[in-house]
Order: structure tokens, then sequence, then C-alpha cells
């Protein structure tokens, strides 16, 4: 029995040592696995615990291009060479100024953008204790007792910076202050622009091969904004911010909201703002894993850029150059006359009546350089944002506001005779100073005839013409009838083309009975040379006042060949209103327009008579005291403004069919009738034939690509034959 005892006793103690042996293999086992993570992998380890993700915006995309009607680039994005940085969060100014230092070396900065305020800064820390002596003992006791702040300090500090001392910064520390003030313009682990213009090769190699000793700055491809056609249309276009810009101050908190950096370019005027949403395109967005200390571990694109989509505009560039220089060519004749000293400007629009597409949008001004050069510069924005009293282009309104009213119908006779009401001057037309004749609406039309013009306005106020009446009508009343009619051609309203910043024009205040009647004959309120294109336009196409617009359509990114890009919108012809006039109404003044420039008593028959494309419109002149730029300097030398014309012109062709309506505005033309020069008509001549030559000549184009083309065809076809 013992012996028995002792062996079980032995075969135990054998398991417990097999199992401490055990024990102490895993645990060596795992001390071992242990030291190897706090010892050989610890750092790496030790630093995937403290980093954080970020995920932010990359440098933006290049803006989508824009094209005319025709396909011919207007607006492109030229590629230039970069240096970029990168602020890591937490970077220290010394850390950047040594970069800076580094960086100054290799590249040149231009300083021009650095300000007094930037250069005291820099002085202070480049000079701790000479920044310090300027407080006193006094004033860092009242600090340190609370009594004025650390702001208070430095602003004492910045205060007492002599000039002396600015000017003791060297030029090589005003490029590394220039570099130093790039960086910190930007925002954290945001791409900042330190230099896009003018990088050279040498420079991009220079800074591409030490990078490695620049930490967050980048070599990289920026662009910038390329006009074919320089200075053509070029306050319509608009223009973008630049990178030091960013975004507009007044609109940040919008732009933010819609995943914009702040140191976004973006369009501040015009098509570039209106259309900001479509040029913008996708940007790039990059995670960035970083460390506590800021320092970037490793980037993911999460989401690749894209380029932003194109715009075809509804301007014939062909056309839009060859208005521009007969305005300019007319201008300078005018000039170069006696009795013009007032004239700077002259407008044109043109448009499709039927699609309310602007096929040219054109605008010049004189202008005399401070070296006492004189040139004409682009104004094709004040065919939108400056308003004229127009004269009698309008009384198409004026007669159509007689139908609708129900003051007079179709083929309604006046006398015309001078209009003499009490107490005031002799009204009458240009052509009957002082007889008496019957005229119709046609006729007051072809002949401008004032007279009919202020009798239709007194019918609108239930009056009849009595020689030396005085005339009694709620003048008001009358006033807010024919703006509302009028209102319907889009003559003091908004057209709605899509550009910001539209005007509407001027509403003169009614003080008087007989205002009425200048308001009839276009010498009141004021409109935009676009008002006046939708007005005939209006007439022109039947009744349908047609919203103006400048973007015919909106493309993907254009191909590597060079090839618009698909379609993404098509921007459809949009009825705003209709007129409340019959259709018989409206070919009553459609024939008086014609008649105008087709019959050989018409006001502009002498220029338009005998034009293939069979044209009608109606002219204008008004006649008031001058408003011009130069009105101060009148009134400054204690001088009466004098009194000047503008002349006007509305039309479209064929009047039976028409395809192409227009404006002409030439404010403040002439100041005496002897130096009357019909610039106007002039302009309006020369515009429409270069439309319709323009038209022969595409047409003759395409008919010749047809016939190249069916003789390739034919030619492969006859090369198939020989061979079978």
């Amino acid at each position: 029995m013992k012996k028995t005892k002792r062996k079980k006793k032995t075969r135990v103690s054998i398991r417990m040592n097999m199992m401490f042996f055990v024990v102490f293999l895993l645990f060596s086992v795992l001390i071992f696995r242990l030291g190897i993570v706090q010892i050989v992998q610890g750092e790496d380890y030790q630093r995937k615990i403290e980093r954080t993700e970020n995920v932010t915006v990359n440098t933006s995309v290049p803006r989508g291009k824009i094209y005319d009607r025709e396909g011919q680039i207007i607006v492109d994005n030229v590629p230039q060479n970069a240096i970029t940085y990168t602020r890591k969060k937490g970077a220290s100014q010394e850390e950047m100024l040594e970069t800076a230092a580094k960086l100054a070396k290799l590249i040149e900065k231009e300083t021009d953008q650095v300000t007094e305020r930037d250069k005291k800064d820099f002085w202070i820390m480049k000079n701790e204790e000479a920044a310090k002596a300027k407080v006193t003992e006094k004033e860092w006791t009242r600090y340190e007792e609370g009594e004025i702040s650390e702001d208070d300090l430095y602003q004492l500090q910045l205060d007492r910076i002599t000039e002396k001392e600015l000017q003791s910064l060297s030029a090589e520390e005003l490029e590394i202050l220039a570099i130093y003030r790039e960086f910190t313009s930007g925002y954290a682990m945001t791409p900042q622009i330190v230099k896009n213009k003018g990088v050279t090769q040498k420079e991009y190699a220079l800074v591409s091969e030490n990078l490695s000793s620049l930490p967050g700055v980048n070599t990289t491809t920026d662009w910038e904004r390329a006009y074919a056609y320089d200075e053509t249309l070029r306050t319509v276009l608009g223009n973008i911010s630049s990178s030091r810009e960013g975004l507009p101050k007044e609109m940040i908190d919008f732009y933010l909201s819609r995943d914009y950096s702040r140191n976004d370019r973006v369009g501040t005027s015009y098509i570039e703002y209106q259309y900001e949403e479509v040029l913008r395109g996708q940007k790039t967005k990059v995670k960035n894993v970083t460390d506590k200390s800021g320092n970037i571990l490793d980037s993911q694109i999460i989401r690749e850029g894209q380029r932003g989509n194109d715009l075809m505009l509804t301007i014939d560039m062909d056309l839009q150059l060859a208005v521009e220089k007969i305005i300019e060519e007319e201008l300078w004749r005018a000039k170069s006359q006696p009795g013009h000293p007032l004239l700077d400007r002259a407008f044109v629009t043109m448009m499709d009546p039927n699609t309310g597409e602007i096929l040219a949008l054109a605008g010049k001004q004189y202008h005399v350089n401070e070296d006492g050069k004189a040139e004409m510069r682009d104004f094709a924005l004040g065919n939108i944002t400056t308003s004229y009293t127009m004269g009698s282009v309008v009384k198409g309104a004026t007669v159509l506001t007689g139908f609708m009213a129900d003051a007079i119908e179709p083929g309604h006779t006046f006398i015309d005779e001078p209009i003499k009401l009490a107490g005031t001057p002799s009204k009458s037309s240009w052509f009957n100073r002082g007889g008496a004749m019957r005229v119709n609406d046609h006729y007051a039309l072809m002949r401008s005839s004032n007279v009919y013009m202020y009798k239709t306005a007194m019918k609108i106020g239930n009056t009849e013409y009595r020689p030396n009446m005085s005339l009694r009508m709620d003048a008001q009343q009358v006033i807010m009838t024919m703006r509302r009619y009028f209102g319907q051609f889009g003559l003091g309203v908004r057209t709605g083309i899509d550009l910001p910043n539209e005007q509407t024009g001027y509403q003169g205040k009614i003080t008087q009975p007989g205002l009425v009647l200048d308001y009839a004959i276009g010498q009141f309120d004021t409109y935009t040379p676009l008002q006046l294109a939708q007005y005939v336009s209006t007439i022109a196409n039947g009744g349908n006042r047609m919203k103006p617009h400048i973007v015919k359509s909106i493309h993907e990114p254009a191909s590597e060949t060079g090839k618009i890009g698909s379609l993404v919108e098509d921007i459809h012809p949009q009825v705003l209103n209709r007129l409340d006039a019959t259709e018989s109404e409206i070919e009553r003044v459609q024939e008086g327009f014609r008649m105008v420039m087709g019959s050989s008593q018409g006001t502009a028959a002498r220029y338009f008579g005998g034009a293939s494309y069979q044209p009608a419109g109606k002219t204008g002149t008004a006649e008031g005291v001058y408003d011009g730029p130069k009105r101060e300097e009148y009134l400054e030398r204690g001088e009466s403004l004098p009194m000047t014309w503008n002349i006007t012109l509305v039309g479209y062709a064929p009047y039976d069919n028409p395809e192409v309506a227009f404006s002409v505005v030439v404010p403040w033309a002439y100041q005496s009738s002897a130096y009357s020069t019909p610039i106007n008509n002039t302009i309006g001549r020369k515009i429409l034939d270069k439309y319709f030559e323009l038209k022969e000549e595409r047409m003759a184009a395409e008919t010749s690509d047809i016939i190249i083309e069916q003789e390739m065809q034919l030619s492969e076809e006859e090369k198939e034959d020989e061979e079978e």
C-alpha cells in the first residue's frame, strides 16, 4: 500500500512541474512580445494612437470655359507653374520664418504687397529685446497689475517703431517677409498660393528639388483666366477674385456654407458671378491623417476633382467685333467734327426677337488718359447699367397703349397742329410747325408726329384738345396707366436678363399735367438700351415680351481634342408676358415702323431705303439738360448746364419675318441742331448690313462644305467600284 501511494505522489509532481513549465513558456513569450511592441514598434504605435483625421479641400480646379454661339472660345484657362504652402496645425512663427528664409533663397518674390503694419510686426519678431525696451517700467507695472492688456502693450510697441528702424530691414528680409505673409494668410491644412505669376522653370525646379527641407511647401500647376478677344465684352464677362483676395468678405458665410475654402477664387461680377455654381467645378477632396503636432502622416484622395462646366453664350463674336468696330469708327468720326464736346459713348444691343438670345451687346466710351491720349474703352455693360431719355423711339408703345387703353383704335386720325395750352409754350411736330393736317397712326409713326402722341395721351386722360385750354386731367393716373402698359414692352421694368445689377431706369416725378405729354414722346422717363431692344422685339414678334438671355447652353468640360462637351442644359426661350393688344393692333404699328425705313417720307428712309433685307424701325431724338459725367465741372464753374440731344434708333429685319432686332443709343450726341450728326442711323444701317453679310458668308461656307463632303463621298464610291 505504501509503495502505491508513493507512485501516485510522484505522478502528481511531474504534472505540476509540466504545467508550471508551460506557464513559464507562455509568460516568456508574452514578455518577449511586449518587449518588441514597446521597444521595437513602440514609436509607430504611439504615432497611431496620437494621430487624428481631417478632411480638407485641395487646390481649386480650373473654372469652366466660355464659348460664343459658334463654338469660338472667349474665356479660357492658361496653366502656370505655382508654389504653394500648406500650414500644419500649430505651426509656430519660428518654423514658418525658417521655411520662408529657405524659400527666399530659391525664388524671387515681389514685396509690393507688404504693408507698413507687416513690416512693424516683422521688426518686432526679429528684435524682441529692442521691442520690449520700447515699453516703460511704469507701463510694465500697469500690465502686471492688470490695468492694461497684452494687446495694449503690443500696440505701444507698434506705435513707437521709428521709420529709421523700418528702413533697417534689408531687401532680403523684406522678401522673407513677403513669403511669410503668404504663409500666414492661408488657413491650416489648406494650400495657399505663395507665387503663381512669373514662376520660372529654374525656380520651379529648385523648389521641387528641395521639398524635403521645406516643410509645407509644394510645387503644382495653377491656372489663370485668358481672354481670347482682349477687352471685347470684358465688362460683361466679369471678374474673379485672386487667390490672395479669396472669398469676398461680404459673402464669406454664404460661400463657406457651400463647401468653399476661404482662399478660393470666385466670380465677383456679371457672367462669372451669375454662373459661379456652373463654372466653379468639383474640387478634389483629400483626407489628411495627422499627428497631434499637425504633421501630415498620410494623404488619401477621396474624391477626384473636375474642371467646371462650360458656358456657350448667345453672343456671336464675329458680329460683336464688327459692331464694336462700327461704334468706334462712328464715335471717332463724330468727335472729329465741331459741336460734339459732350459726346462720349454709344451703345448697341442686338437680339433674336423670337427667342430673346442676345447676339451682340456692344458699348464704347471715349476716354482721355492722364497722359492726354484719347482711347475707346469697352462699355458693353452700359447697355444694362445706364439709362437715358430715349425720345421718339417709344412712340410705338404710345400708339399701342392708346389701343390697349381703348382711347383710340387702329386707323384713328388726329389733326396735327401746334398745341397751344394756357400759360405754356407751343408744342408741335418737327415737320409741321404752323399748319394743320389730318394724320393717322401709320403716318404719325412714319413722320414721327409729336402731336398725335400728345392727343393720344390726352384721350387716355379723357380730355379733348382745344386751343388755349388749361390741361385738366389726373396726370398721376394717366402716367400710371401708361407706365403699366409700357411695362408690358419692357420699358421701365427689369428685362429679366441673366446678369446681375440690371437697372430699370428713372421714373420722373409728376408735378403738372404737361409732363404727361412729354412722357408720350419719350422725353420724361429714362430707359436702358437693353429695354429698348426688348421693346422693339415685342413689336417685331407680334406681342410676346421675350426674356433676354446671354447664356445659350451649359456643357460638360470639353474633351482633350477641344470639342465642346456634352449638353448639360439648354436655355429655352421664355415669354415673360403678352401685350394686351390684338393682332391687328400690333400690325398697325409694325406697318408704321416699316414705313419709317421703307417709305420715301420715313424719318430713316434716307439711310435704310432700298436695303434688301427689308428693315422696320423707329428713330428718336430727346432734348434735355445735360446730365453726364461732366455735370459737376459745369456746376463747380458756376455755369448753367447745356442742352443736349440723345439720338436713338430701334429696328428689326426682315419686317415680315424678323430674325434680328436692335437698339442704338447715343447720349449727348450734340448741343446744337446745326451740328446734328445722324450717328444713330449710320450705326444702325452698318450693323444690319454686317449681320446679313455674315449670314450670307456662313450659308455659302455651309454649302461649300456640303459640296466638298458630297464630292469626297462620290470619290470613295468610285474608288470602291474600281476595286470591285
